[in-house]
């Protein structure tokens, strides 16, 4: 009984997920967390951070972490990645990834905006691209 209130109290204050990745050139758009901390860890491919005004290649085993009111997107430049991301504190995310992941068809911008904000995230910016 104890465990189980141990460990739901770390769920709560602080999730780690693992996250699958198999849309090459997909991420997140641009977006604030004005209550959360985010931490990533790549355990599989190549991303593209952009944290503030700056961008971070990371590859397998390299680690990040994005502070909170700080503008971010990250952009996945392999064909498969794998990360563990967390959240400190845990907030509306296992609510968010249980909505975006009934999500069949690319959403429009309005709803992704709308999703975003009803999680206590703000979108401010376009996905990240690859240059060309």
């Amino acid at each position: 009984m104890i465990l189980r209130s141990q460990e739901l109290i770390l769920k709560m204050i602080w999730p780690f997920f693992e996250q699958t990745g198999l849309t090459p050139n997909g991420g997140p758009p641009l977006h604030i967390h004005p209550f959360q901390d985010e931490w990533f860890y790549v355990i599989e491919g190549e991303y593209l951070f952009q944290v503030g005004e700056i961008k971070y290649e990371m590859k397998t085993g390299d680690t990040i972490f994005l502070p909170k009111n700080i503008q971010h997107a990250f952009i996945q430049l392999t064909q498969k990645g794998k990360m563990i991301v967390s959240y400190l504190p845990a907030g509306k995310m296992e609510s968010f990834f249980k909505v975006t992941d009934k999500w069949t068809s690319p959403p429009t911008k309005e709803e992704i905006a709308r999703v975003f904000a009803d999680h206590d995230m703000k979108v401010v910016g376009a996905p990240l691209s690859v240059d060309k």
